[in-house]
């Protein structure tokens, strides 16, 4: 009898403990927060990227699009400001270009770093 007893009070702190903790963990805003400025930096960095190397119609692979066959992708926070890294390239025929452009807490461009030696030469 004791043991019936055990088991249900041990069933029942066990499942309030995860329910209690996956409210917890769904309610929490912060990673949603965290979510939304990572995308902000990404899509800044498209934009950035863009006007950087003088083409709009690139085809870009970054954290929100990425191409496992083409390469990894990062965003993160650099203090101050963000990184993302990625890959670009100006059509069909042309090589992927690797790139890492740091922006701004305001996200505006503060460097690029690429392989592709047109860009270079500006």
């Amino acid at each position: 009898m004791n043991h019936r007893i055990g088991r249900s009070l041990f069933a029942l702190v066990v499942g309030l403990t995860v329910a209690v903790l996956s409210y917890q963990w769904i309610t929490n805003p912060v990673p949603r927060e965290q979510r939304q400025a990572e995308e902000s930096a990404v899509l800044a960095s498209r934009h950035a990227l863009r006007e950087l190397v003088g083409q709009d119609d690139l085809e870009i692979v970054d954290p929100l699009a990425p191409d496992r066959k083409v390469g990894k992708v990062y965003v993160y926070a650099e203090a101050p400001g963000w990184a993302v890294s990625g890959h670009y390239r100006r059509g069909e025929d042309e090589p992927w270009h690797a790139y890492l452009i740091y922006l701004t807490t305001e996200l505006k461009p503060d460097s690029l770093k690429t392989d592709d030696p047109e860009v270079a030469v500006r």
